[in-house]
């Protein structure tokens, strides 16, 4: 990966709003050389999607989000890969990453409800081929999201010991 392509992508992962010509200004190179550059790492998969960071406590958001640890028996030729494929392929997972630790994957989900985060849990994850055990933690509350406080308005002041 080239220095240029390197510099784009810390930039736009700062904000994925600047333009081809803003991008070009800020890093003294021309719109054409960052249109090339953009277009090589969105067709070799490095820039898989460009997206928006929301506040879920701003707007009226009933849903539900999760984080699933799930321990497995990994498939004997495949691995953990083979369990991964059926997981995401689930509408309700928005993420699924491979850990080390005392749990093999964790899974984030979305659901209406609770009860339907518990349904999908029980009644499709949990039946997985080699799924051997889960732990669900409900998550309450978002304080920084990919690096980004979500919510800058507060005050952030040091206690002062009495």
């Amino acid at each position: 990966m080239t220095r240029l392509e390197q510099d784009i992508l810390a930039l736009l992962q700062e904000d994925a709003r600047f333009t081809p010509k803003k991008l070009a200004q800020m890093l003294s190179t021309t719109e054409d050389e960052i249109l090339k550059a953009i277009a090589t790492l969105e067709s070799s998969g490095v820039i898989v999607k460009y997206s928006t960071i929301i506040n879920s406590d701003k707007i009226e958001d009933d849903t539900v989000q999760a984080l699933i640890e799930v321990r497995v028996t990994p498939e004997k030729e495949k691995g953990f890969d083979a369990i991964a494929e059926e997981i995401v392929q689930f509408d309700e997972v928005e993420s699924l990453s491979l850990m080390s630790g005392g749990y093999d994957f964790c899974v984030i989900v979305n659901g209406k409800t609770l009860k339907d985060v518990a349904m999908f849990v029980t009644e499709r994850l949990s039946r997985l081929s080699g799924v051997l055990s889960t732990a669900t933690h409900f998550i309450l509350k978002k304080y920084k999201i990919n690096g980004i406080v979500v919510d800058k308005t507060k005050e952030h002041r040091l206690a002062v010991g009495a």
